[in-house]
C-alpha cells in the first residue's frame, strides 16, 4: 500500500505539471483522476489496518468488513473522477484543440508502465492475502492503466494530426478523456455493487458452496447436511452449517466431530476464519 501511495504521489505531480504545461486536457484529467487515487490509497491502508485488528466485546465477528467500507470510498472516488473526467473532456471539443507535444506522449507512456506494473503486483498480494481494499487498490491501479492507454493514444493522434494536418486527429486528446471517463466510470460501478454484495451478506459462489458442501461430504459421521451457508466478511469467509450426525453419540464425541469438520474445511480453504456447526440428531431409521 505505501509503494502505491507513494507512486501515486509521483505520477500525480508529474501528470499535473506536464499536463498544465502544454495544455493536454487529457493528461490534467488523468493527474486529477491520480490524485483521487491518493485520497483512495491512503483509504484502503487505513481499512486494512483497521481489519486487521482482533475481535473485541463490541465487534465479536471482527472488524473484516473494515475493508469493505474502504473498497466502497475508493469506488465513490472512481466515479467521481469518471464523471469530472468526461464532463471537462466534453468542454474541451467544443474549443480549438490545443498544440500536443511529445513530452506529454511521454508522460503518459511512463504512467501507463508504471500503473501496469503496480496492478499486477498488488492484484497478486490481494489474491493471497484475500484482501478487499488490496484489490480495491488493484482496481484503482487498473483504472489508472485505462486512463494511460487512453491518453498515450489521445496525444499520439493528436500529435499525428498536426504533422499531417488532419484536423479531425487534433482532437484526439478529449475525445480519449471521454472515453477514459466511460471505462473509469464502469469500473467503479462494478467496485461499488461487490461491495453492497458484501455488506448485504451475499453467498459465496455456487462452486465455492459445493466445494465445501464435498468436504463435509467426506466427514464419515456426517449422515446429512441440512443446510450450509457461507459469506464474505472482509478479507476472511465465515461458514454456517447443520449436520445431522448419530443421535446417540455423546457431547464429547459431538464436540470431537465439530472440531474435525472445522479443520477439514479450513485446510481446504484457508480464507475460512470461522466455521459454526450446529449438530442435529439422526437415527437409522429415519
Amino acid at each position: 500500500m505505501w509503494i502505491s501511495l507513494l507512486s501515486n504521489v509521483f505520477l500525480t505531480g508529474i501528470k499535473l505539471l506536464v499536463g498544465i504545461v502544454f495544455g493536454s486536457q487529457v493528461l490534467i484529467a488523468d493527474g486529477i483522476h491520480s490524485a483521487g487515487d491518493i485520497i483512495a490509497t491512503a483509504t484502503a491502508y487505513s481499512s486494512m489496518r483497521l481489519s486487521g485488528k482482533p475481535p473485541d466485546e463490541d465487534h465479536p465477528y471482527g472488524h473484516g468488513k473494515a475493508e469493505v467500507l474502504g473498497a466502497g470510498v475508493v469506488a465513490f472516488i472512481l466515479v467521481i473522477a469518471a464523471v469530472y473526467i468526461g464532463y471537462h473532456a466534453i468542454l474541451a471539443l467544443f474549443h480549438p484543440p490545443g498544440e500536443t507535444h511529445l513530452i506529454a506522449l511521454g508522460a503518459a507512456v511512463v504512467s501507463l508502465v508504471v500503473k501496469q506494473l503496480l496492478y499486477m503486483y498488488t492484484k497478486r498480494l490481494s489474491l493471497q492475502t484475500n484482501s478487499k481494499a488490496m484489490m480495491a487498490t488493484a482496481y484503482d491501479h487498473l483504472a489508472d492503466v485505462y486512463a494511460s492507454i487512453a491518453a498515450s493514444a489521445g496525444i499520439a493522434l493528436g500529435w499525428i494530426g498536426e504533422r499531417l494536418d488532419i484536423h479531425i486527429l487534433s482532437y484526439g486528446d478529449p475525445v480519449a478523456g471521454v472515453i477514459v471517463s466511460i471505462l473509469v466510470l464502469k469500473l467503479g460501478f462494478n467496485m461499488a455493487r461487490e461491495t453492497v454484495d458484501v455488506l448485504m451478506d451475499k453467498s459465496l459462489s455456487p462452486d465455492k458452496i459445493e466445494d465445501i458442501l464435498e468436504h463435509l461430504r467426506e466427514v464419515p459421521e456426517v449422515k446429512r447436511i441440512d443446510r450450509l451457508r457461507a459469506r464474505e466478511h472482509g478479507h476472511y469467509v465465515l461458514v454456517d452449517a447443520r449436520l445431522a450426525v448419530l443421535g446417540t453419540l455423546t457431547i464429547q464425541e459431538g464436540h470431537d466431530i465439530i472440531r474435525k469438520i472445522k479443520q477439514k474445511v479450513q485446510q481446504a480453504h484457508p480464507e475460512v476464519d470461522e466455521v459454526l456447526v450446529h449438530l442435529n440428531p439422526w437415527y437409522e431409521n429415519e
